[in-house]
């Protein structure tokens, strides 16, 4: 059996995750709460994968307050020029305090100079030994280059990324895991077995949609509940139920 690295995301990457982190849920004995999924199932490192900053701070504090290991990582648009079209995703995670304060840096060029993206030279100049790329599964060039048909290349040498390949049973998951062992080896980088957690229990699929749905822009676009018009999302594998099922298998 491989290791699967569990990403997890929270509420604070508004509408992509039913899952908290503030104190409350756990005191609650609640569901949703990420920090009683880890002390139920004696997990003390926590690998975040946020669309944000914004919720940093209070993750942190209530990380070390309940003993557990923050492993913080951010996602955002990047780009090989700054002329080019943001669609394409990475993940930059820090390994210490130093790679917060680049991290963050990072963040804050991205949202005030790069309408929320960044491209390869502004990166290369903030960049320090205290970061490590990650490319997403979904999202990245790879993936948009074989969904919809783009012709993107991002220039990540200089990064030595390594490439997440996850498996939620969406009809794409085996032929573009093959795209990317393939790049992978050709371009001879790293490749990781990982699973994104956006909610707990499999059954917590509907409250996920629903939370979606509020939160889309296309819910008022002729989408209902009945019918909510989300792309990939039917599949309960985004769940911390569906890892769990791969650890004991």
């Amino acid at each position: 059996m491989m290791f699967m690295l569990p990403l997890f995301k929270s509420n604070f990457s508004i509408g992509k995750s039913i899952l908290r982190l503030d104190e409350k849920s756990f005191e609650e004995d609640s569901p949703s709460s990420i920090f009683k999924i880890l002390k139920d199932n004696d997990i003390q490192n926590l690998v975040l994968v946020e669309d944000t900053m914004i919720g940093f701070l209070e993750s942190y504090h209530n990380c070390r307050n309940f003993g557990v290991n923050l492993i913080f990582g951010l996602n955002l648009f990047y780009k090989s020029s700054a002329d080019q079209e943001s669609k394409d995703k990475i993940t930059i995670f820090s390994k210490n305090e130093k790679g917060c304060k680049s991290l963050n840096k990072i963040y804050s060029f991205a949202q005030t100079e790069g309408d929320g993206s960044i491209d390869f030279l502004n990166l290369k100049k903030i960049w320090t030994d205290d970061l490590l790329m990650y490319i997403p599964f979904y999202d990245s060039f790879l993936y948009n280059n074989f969904m919809y048909f783009s012709e993107s290349y991002c220039d990540l040498s200089f990064f030595n990324p390594c490439f997440f390949i996850q498996n939620n049973n969406l009809p794409f998951d085996g032929p573009l895991k093959e795209r990317v062992i393939k790049f992978c080896k050709k371009n001879k980088f790293k490749t990781m077995l990982s699973k994104s957690i956006y909610y707990n229990k499999k059954s917590d699929l509907s409250a996920y949609q629903v939370y979606k749905c509020l939160c889309s822009r296309s819910f008022s676009n002729k989408a209902s509940l009945e019918k909510p018009n989300l792309d990939h999302c039917s599949s309960a594998d985004f769940s911390f139920e569906s890892f769990l099922e791969h650890e004991s298998s």
